[in-house]
């Protein structure tokens, strides 16, 4: 499946791709993500939980960027999840351009996405609202990144460092499924 994603930062283009290119200080934006291991220059080794009620979730990922094209203000990143007790995994190449906005820049994050196993079997509908709910919260610590002291950017990275709660995303991410349904019965759009 293919999920779009955006978001804006207050901060000049040139500043967001170097920071888009800092690995080390991108991953632990990532909700529920830490970096473990640094094996070259194109290649990460990172873990991933999440927790879904009383179910926690424990993905070590295989992280290679691909591609850079700083021409085009575009990078290509590849993952590779496995759950550490065998519940699934998951692949994605998620592509990340930069564009320059009125006296920030808005970054477009396009992920193809192919889940197995047990992960597989969540609808699309609650993994694009899962999604971008946590591009959401990537965002607002890339921008604590780019434009807070020192201090609110240790507090965004570690308030990104909590396991990702499925409960509550879930939650936001049903009622936005309901609502979508019932917008399509009664022929209005959604306000998403």
């Amino acid at each position: 499946m293919q999920l779009e994603n955006s978001f804006e930062v207050d901060a000049p283009k040139a500043q967001a791709w170097d920071l888009l290119l800092d690995i080390e200080k991108v991953v632990p934006c990532m909700p529920g993500a830490e970096l473990t291991e640094t094996i070259d220059d194109t290649h990460w080794k990172a873990q991933l939980a999440v927790k879904l009620g009383p179910i926690s979730l424990s993905f070590d990922t295989d992280v290679e960027r691909s591609e850079v094209d700083e021409a085009a203000s575009r990078t290509v990143m590849n993952a590779k999840a496995r759950e550490v007790r065998g519940r699934g995994g998951a692949q994605a190449t998620i592509t990340s351009s930069l564009t320059e906005e009125a006296g920030g820049t808005r970054i477009d994050i396009v992920t193809d996405l192919t889940m197995s196993g047990a992960v597989a079997q969540y609808g699309r509908g609650i993994v694009q609202d899962v999604s971008a709910q946590l591009v959401t919260q990537f965002g607002e610590c890339i921008a604590a990144q780019l434009a807070g002291s020192e201090e609110e950017a240790q507090a965004a990275v570690e308030e990104s460092a909590k396991p990702v709660s499925g409960m509550s995303v879930g939650f936001n991410a049903m009622g936005r499924s309901i609502k979508r349904f019932f917008a399509g019965l009664f022929g209005r759009g959604s306000d998403d």
